[in-house]
């Protein structure tokens, strides 16, 4: 659970701050309503780490396509905003995103815009979806800003599904080779070591070393799993650390075989939401800041906030992009040409189409180098226990002989 400091004014009119501890911000809020407190402001307490190892309880993108899709077809059929939310609150399957969508409709009937209502799940909708949403409500056009996100959280969702499906193999492979060791050292291993035994035989240093691997497995290996699990869940909270996490997007778009892919869906990202905001009459600023937090990568994040206070400054948006050299050339020359031309979104939106198609290639391009290599990795590794286990053995025959 993550603390949150609450600054609130209690039912006497005296301002007090208050801590509390919740999975989100939403459940906070929740709870201050209930004690009807008047909420004045709410942040993470400093230096809290957020433990909560499975991350915020956002909704999937699929979900969010799906829910825009349905939303749209009621508008655009004259439904009422609150009679449609009311509808998708009973058709939902998500138990997550029904029970927010009900606190919308609540919402929505005490006065409360959209917007406002969808500020208060920030946990569940990002902030490109709150935005577009905002700029709708004051041109008047929600419906059609519902068609928007939901043609982006598919494009989102297709680029997500490539990439877990790309992986699924090696980690498949991954575990199988693990198991198949696992198995092999405290299971085959420890019946040739009796045959080594009773045979009197001295075994080579490497079949020793083995054995020792061996029994210390068998031995400890609860601990060992525990601390496997304490180590991974320790990483996941440390991630979750702005400066640790800057420091890990940093290096990961240093490493050799991920550092395209990697590039490819953050510029993706970038010029599809950039695309999508500005399409919906977002102000530039607004939605580079938004954008900022949706490329995937904290590093580039904050390049793109950089970038955002040299448009503030009078600068066009291509000159900082062009300057820091973060993303492809492509990208800044075909904003500089959006620029001129002042078909900026339409270019932004081709550009992601472009490196949507990138991002295919770089993932095919991965996995046709990474599963032969792990193929040979793991051969080796059990080509070396095999080894170190028959070795004594080969002895054993030539002493016969």
């Amino acid at each position: 659970m993550t603390s949150y400091k609450c600054n609130v004014v209690d039912i006497s009119g005296k301002k007090r701050k208050l801590t509390h501890k919740a999975e989100t911000k939403s459940e906070v809020i929740d709870y201050l309503k209930k004690n009807n407190y008047i909420i004045i402001d709410i942040e993470k307490s400093a230096g809290s780490i957020d433990f909560n190892i499975f991350g915020k309880k956002s909704i999937k993108s699929k979900d969010l396509a799906v829910f825009c899709k349905q939303l749209y077809a009621m508008l655009k059929a004259g439904v009422t905003l609150v009679n449609s939310l009311e509808i998708l609150r009973q058709q939902t399957d998500n138990k997550t995103l029904a029970k927010i969508i009900g606190h919308m409709y609540e919402d929505l009937q005490k006065g409360n815009t959209f917007s406002e209502s969808l500020s208060r799940h920030k946990d569940a909708f990002p902030d490109i979806f709150i935005s577009m949403v905002e700029a709708g409500e004051l041109s008047g056009n929600i419906d059609l800003i519902m068609n928007r996100l939901s043609n982006h959280y598919e494009k989102e969702y297709k680029i997500e599904n490539k990439v877990k499906s790309a992986m699924t193999y090696p980690i498949i492979l991954a575990l199988v080779s693990i198991a198949v060791v696992v198995f092999l050292l405290t299971t085959v291993m420890p019946t040739f070591v009796e045959m080594y035994t009773s045979s009197g035989v001295e075994l080579p240093r490497l079949t020793q070393t083995l054995i020792k691997v061996s029994q210390t497995i068998k031995q400890y290996w609860h601990i060992m799993l525990m601390a496997i699990l304490g180590l991974t869940a320790g990483v996941i909270s440390l991630n979750k650390v702005p400066k640790i996490k800057y420091k890990e997007d940093y290096y990961k778009l240093k490493l050799p075989l991920v550092k395209e892919l990697l590039l490819k869906i953050s510029t993706s990202r970038f010029t599809r939401t950039l695309s999508t905001l500005m399409g919906s009459g977002v102000p530039l600023l607004q939605a580079l800041e938004t954008v900022s937090g949706v490329t995937g990568n904290a590093y580039i994040g904050s390049k793109v906030l950089e970038a955002r206070e040299d448009v503030r400054k009078g600068l066009a948006l291509s000159q900082p992009l062009r300057q820091q050299g973060i993303f492809p050339p492509m990208v800044h020359n075909m904003i500089k040409i959006g620029e001129d031309s002042g078909a900026i979104e339409e270019i932004l939106d081709k550009t992601a189409d472009f490196y949507d198609e990138e991002v295919d290639t770089a993932i095919t391009r991965m996995t046709t180098l990474l599963e032969p290599a792990m193929i040979v990795f793991m051969g080796i590794i059990i080509g070396f226990i095999v080894i170190a286990m028959l070795m004594p053995m080969f002895d054993m025959v030539k002493t016969v002989q």
